[in-house]
């Protein structure tokens, strides 16, 4: 029986999702974070001693180990999508699951879930989808019944996507669409993602058709829109009216190698090859549906926190 989860990077946008879920399931938590006060929100999500929040790095094996020991089972929500200082691909998506495999193995633990992403590939041009594809492999390799979710754009309150574009609306004349906005996204709500780890470590309660033991899951929500429409959605649920320009991939490349440098890129080379890839789920794939769990759509979340950017503001009419 699982009683107690370290969760690793638990203070990021899913992670504080999947720790409300486990407070919910009634289990202990250990955090680990690399700012233990920056964190500290967490701690209402559970009843007084609850949540423990660890500070340190992650790839310090002390510090992880210190963090999985007392567990029983872990969950890995690290990951970044452009590289900054310290925080690199190879190190972060590429080592660190195969580490955690490695400890979880050490300590006989009974589950590990992996949030990995849509597109992990050994042979993608991007640096981000091969160390994705990498820390899956190392995890495997380590601690074979490991779950591995592989999530499309993550949508909710704090998301990066809708929140990002939307501000942008508020001061920019037009968006740009990459390539013309072709690609295609399956975005997943984030409650259903955290939903999915609940399942993965078999905490659902549920009785699946599969054991999620080893397995790999494809999250994506009902629907699959283009780039354009998600712009589209953005501006309707803003009220707000703005051209939408397509920018063609060389003149985006030109401006992401500058922006690259900058501390919090709006844009990286790395993440323009991403955008030249559909993020759907694949044929065949398992899927949410596998899990127990039926996909929320779009606009049952939404336009309810994209009400701030309306002009006018939350309460405008």
């Amino acid at each position: 029986m699982i009683n107690t989860v370290a969760v690793i990077g638990g203070s990021g946008f899913v992670g504080r999702a999947v720790i409300e879920k486990l407070a919910q399931a009634g289990k202990q938590i250990i955090v680990l974070c690399r700012n233990s006060d920056r964190a500290k929100f967490l701690k209402p999500m559970g009843r007084i001693g609850q949540i423990t929040i660890v500070a340190g790095d992650a790839l310090d094996d002390a510090a992880l180990s210190r963090v999985m020991a007392p567990a029983d089972a872990a969950v890995n929500t690290v990951g970044i999508l452009a590289e900054s200082g310290a925080q690199r691909f190879d190190r972060l998506q590429g080592e660190l699951p195969g580490r955690i495999g490695a400890l979880a193995a050490q300590y006989d633990y009974q589950a590990v879930v992996h949030i990995s992403a849509i597109g992990a590939d050994a042979s993608s041009a991007s640096r981000y989808a091969q160390t994705k594809a990498a820390g899956e492999a190392g995890l495997k390799a380590a601690f074979p019944n490991a779950v591995v979710l592989r999530p499309s754009i993550v949508f909710g309150p704090r998301d990066s996507f809708f929140n990002r574009f939307a501000t942008m609306a508020q001061i920019a004349p037009a968006l740009p669409l990459p390539g013309g906005g072709h690609m295609r996204m399956q975005p997943v709500y984030v409650e259903d993602v955290a939903s999915a780890v609940i399942a993965g470590l078999g905490l659902a309660g549920k009785k699946l058709k599969k054991s999620p033991e080893g397995c790999i899951y494809e999250l994506g929500g009902p629907e699959i829109c283009s780039f354009r429409q998600l712009m589209e959605l953005t501006l309707k649920y803003s009220q707000r009216r703005r051209l939408l320009i397509p920018v063609p991939f060389s003149a985006l490349k030109i401006g992401a190698a500058v922006a690259g440098l900058l501390p919090n890129p709006p844009l990286t080379t790395d993440q323009l090859r991403l955008l030249r890839l559909d993020n759907i789920v694949g044929k065949g794939a398992l899927t949410l549906d596998d899990l127990g769990i039926t996909a929320t759509a779009i606009d049952a979340v939404v336009p309810g926190y994209m009400a701030r950017y309306r002009p006018g503001g939350l309460f405008s009419k």
